[in-house]
């Protein structure tokens, strides 16, 4: 039983060694890089990863590509920012001894300026990230790409540790880019902001993620990620009102 793991990466320096040595027992480790400016891919094969360059085609195409150079039998894909722990990893090893589904979900621990975030929606928030070869592939979307099983999944009990946003900048980076590109996929489907997605949408989202969902026992931190998280929506379908304008 051949395991294949699959990172894509642009400029993930500060967090590419961490996530290869939490891969070590995989049997392969296959890197997309979209021409990174920093040592990612230098450090990603200094760990014995297969490295490709591919210039950025959207997170979906992208993982698709990486998914096309791995061959495994089972299929493991993770983030840059995400960390596979050892207990995780035995999990994984021994669960697919005698596999009883072709994929299976896996929660993760996200971090937000540098704490567990447990509630808003946000834990466990099961991923389907491992799956066998040749029953699934990630829809390509511009952004918030996912698997697409052939099958019913079945769920693992350790968590991924996902650490999202160490720092305030970071997070807006990521803001900016993601709105963007949510708001291109909107319009490319001819969706169209109303009076609703502006006003009403960003309101209703803050009181599922903060109270409903009881974002507020993560303290300041809860209040913060329920506001930026609403603001997201807000500035997303604005981006989208915008196309529709032309400005």
């Amino acid at each position: 039983m051949i395991i294949s793991a699959i990172i894509i990466t642009y400029n993930e320096e500060k967090n590419i060694r961490d996530c290869l040595e939490g891969l070590k027992w995989a049997d392969e480790i296959i890197v997309v890089d979209s021409e990174s400016q920093d040592k990612t891919v230098q450090i990603a094969e200094e760990l014995g990863a297969k490295t490709y360059s591919q210039k950025w085609q959207g997170y979906g195409r992208q993982k698709n590509y990486a998914l096309s150079k791995a061959t495994g039998d089972w299929i493991l894909s993770i983030d840059a920012d995400e960390r596979v722990t050892p207990e995780l990893a035995k999990e994984i090893q021994e669960r697919l001894v005698s596999p009883s589904f072709s994929g299976y979900k896996i929660a993760r621990k996200a971090y937000f300026l540098d704490r567990w975030i447990k509630y808003g929606g946000w834990y466990p928030g099961y991923v389907l990230r491992l799956f066998q070869a040749g029953k699934a592939r990630f829809a390509e979307k511009e952004v918030h790409e996912y698997v697409e099983l052939s099958s019913k999944a079945g769920y693992l009990k350790n968590p991924l540790l996902h650490h999202t946003d160490d720092t305030l900048d970071h997070y807006l980076d990521k803001f900016c880019k993601y709105t963007s590109l949510a708001s291109k996929e909107l319009y490319v489907h001819r969706k169209r902001a109303s009076f609703f997605d502006l006003f009403l949408r960003p309101i209703l989202f803050f009181l599922k993620m903060y109270v409903a969902k009881r974002g507020f026992l993560d303290g300041i931190h809860g209040f913060i990620l329920a506001v930026l998280s609403s603001f997201y929506i807000f500035v997303k379908y604005t981006k989208l009102w915008e196309k529709e304008k032309g400005v």
